[in-house]
């Protein structure tokens, strides 16, 4: 750069003094005054040539400025260019997206908006100092957010590093205890952690990279602000709108991550397969869980008849179960049958109990305990048809409700629970706690399992949920329940209750918080009494008292 071009006048002794002189006039001995001057070329231009200056083609894009804007001297001028045409400079402001732009932008994406105008033309005025500082604590905001978001995601990057060690000691631990066909299902389970393992830790690599530019972004816009205040106004309003534009897209970057909840590798061990490794298929299911809430929403809605020609009274679905195929089976109080559904949620056929159905759950890949009224539980084998199997005595058996958990019947007693071996041997009473204080708030009704947690209902405005040491994990209770009895649970942990008094269904997610209504008292539902959640079709099946249908409901996320 040669400062005789920045001096502020140029005197030879003549007559006329110019505080500036064309440039390329003087290199001809000649005295001209300058009305522009060329950032790029360094020069002062006269009226002439200003005029062949724009219509050589070589400078056609350089941008000119008034001689009395470098009156400044103490102003810093940057050369700023688009973001996204970097060979270009930004020379427009669109006032319809408030930023700034190229002319190649403006000629693409802006030939629509109204309000579009030269900057130097429009914006004048110095930026306010609190409007730099406003800028300048966002910029500071978003960084602490970053750093917060960068530890957060190498900490579930450790999480799930641990978790997928977890799971293999888990999966090592199964094999030990399983004859020569269980390494062939070991291998492939251990070949679906490891993808989803990989899959789910090259994503939370990916964002750890989108938030490195990020911060690496803010910083320089950080650094970039310090030197706003020095500016002239037109650039001023350049660099505010491209840094806003680049903290804008920070805090886009820090929102998606902060409502991103946390991977977790999850494993969950086939239960049944000690009894029926010949005809397993999966050793277990790699899942991989984002820990966020998820509010269901019911789409559609189905009534099934469910009646059959020799059902002799109106139908009492008392439980509801589902095998691993998928076939959903009914236990009919009013009929004293058990039903199978088809596909499509119509009954195929039946096996005749002989006395009222209290519960039913599946205790095999293609086998069901029935609960019966006068304290016998029947195991009965489904097949092509139904086939009675074992049948074994229990106490107090005449209550709603009864699950099979890790080899277990846990069985509803009306003040609390049975627990007792698929033999009919007592195991364990859960009626108080260690203090002696009734656990449930009222009668004991269905129950399911999720896990190692069994959910309990208990008449009143929810249920308890109990760990596989029978002690209470945690209680989730609605001020919307009445009468709670109808229990299930989704794949991802979320649990539905029915009210039968207040005819509606209200959602927990796994660590018990109430997620609302799934279903409202508003919408026909009457005295509904058990629950399925049918994983594989993504729907709740209620049934109702004494009604001859089941009720599907579609719901989605």
């Amino acid at each position: 750069m040669a400062a005789g071009r920045f001096s502020t006048s140029i005197k030879d002794g003549s007559d006329v003094d110019f505080v500036y002189t064309c440039t390329q006039c003087q290199e001809y001995y000649l005295r001209e005054e300058a009305v522009k001057y060329c950032p790029e070329c360094e020069e002062y231009l006269c009226t002439k040539c200003t005029n062949q200056h724009g219509r050589r083609k070589a400078f056609i894009s350089h941008k000119l400025i008034n001689t009395d804007a470098t009156k400044r001297g103490n102003m810093v001028t940057i050369a700023t260019k688009c973001r996204y045409h970097p060979n270009r400079d930004i020379e427009m402001y669109c006032g319809t997206h408030d930023m700034v732009y190229c002319l190649k932008c403006i000629a693409k994406e802006h030939r629509s908006c109204n309000d579009v105008s030269e900057i130097e033309d429009t914006h004048t005025s110095l930026v306010h100092e609190q409007e730099v500082q406003r800028l300048q604590n966002q910029t500071r905001n978003i960084q602490e957010r970053l750093i917060a978001i960068d530890r957060k995601t190498q900490k579930n990057i450790d999480n799930i590093e641990q978790q997928r060690d977890d799971v293999l000691a888990k999966i090592e631990d199964i094999e030990r205890n399983l004859i020569e066909h269980i390494r062939k299902l070991k291998h492939e389970a251990i070949g679906a952690l490891n993808k989803d393992y990989t899959s789910e830790k090259e994503d939370l690599m990916y964002n750890t990279s989108m938030v490195a530019n990020s911060k690496k972004e803010i910083e320089t816009v950080s650094s970039q602000l310090q030197t706003v205040t020095s500016m002239e106004a037109g650039q001023q309003f350049v660099q505010m709108k491209l840094i806003q534009q680049t903290v804008n897209d920070a805090v886009k970057v820090v929102e998606e991550r902060e409502a991103t909840g946390s991977k977790t590798l999850c494993f969950t061990e086939n239960t049944d397969l000690k009894t029926s490794i010949l005809t397993a298929t999966t050793l277990g299911h790699v899942n991989t869980v984002t820990e966020n809430e998820r509010i269901y929403k019911v789409k559609s809605k189905k009534e099934i008849n469910i009646k059959m020609q020799n059902d002799c009274t109106t139908c009492y679905i008392s439980d509801v179960c589902q095998l691993q195929d998928g076939t959903i089976i009914l236990a009919d109080y009013g009929n004293m049958k058990i039903k199978r559904l088809d596909m499509n949620y119509n009954t195929k056929d039946h096996c005749d109990l002989g006395n009222f159905p209290m519960g039913i759950c599946c205790t095999g890949q293609n086998e069901v305990a029935v609960k019966m009224n006068h304290n016998k539980v029947q195991f009965i084998s489904v097949g092509s048809s139904f086939s009675k199997l074992r049948e074994v005595t229990i106490a107090v058996g005449y209550f709603w409700g009864m699950a099979y958990c890790d080899g277990e019947l846990w069985i509803s007693t009306g003040n609390g629970v049975n627990v007792c071996s698929t033999s009919g041997t007592p195991l364990k009473t859960v009626r108080q706690d260690i203090n002696g204080q009734n656990i449930f708030k009222s009668t004991t009704e269905h129950i399911a399992v999720s896990g190692e947690t069994v959910i309990v209902t208990d008449c009143s405005d929810g249920a308890v949920c109990l760990g596989r040491d029978y002690t209470v994990q945690r209680e989730l209770r609605d001020k919307n329940l009445v009468d709670t009895k109808g229990v299930c649970i989704s794949s991802d942990g979320t649990v539905f209750l029915s009210g039968y008094t207040s005819n509606n269904i209200v959602m927990f997610d796994k660590n018990g918080k109430c997620l609302g209504e799934i279903v409202a008292k508003d919408t026909g539902l009457r005295e509904p009494f058990a629950m399925h959640y049918d994983g594989k079709r993504k729907c709740l099946i209620a049934t109702c008292a004494s009604y001859d249908k089941v009720i599907i409901f579609y719901i989605s996320d």
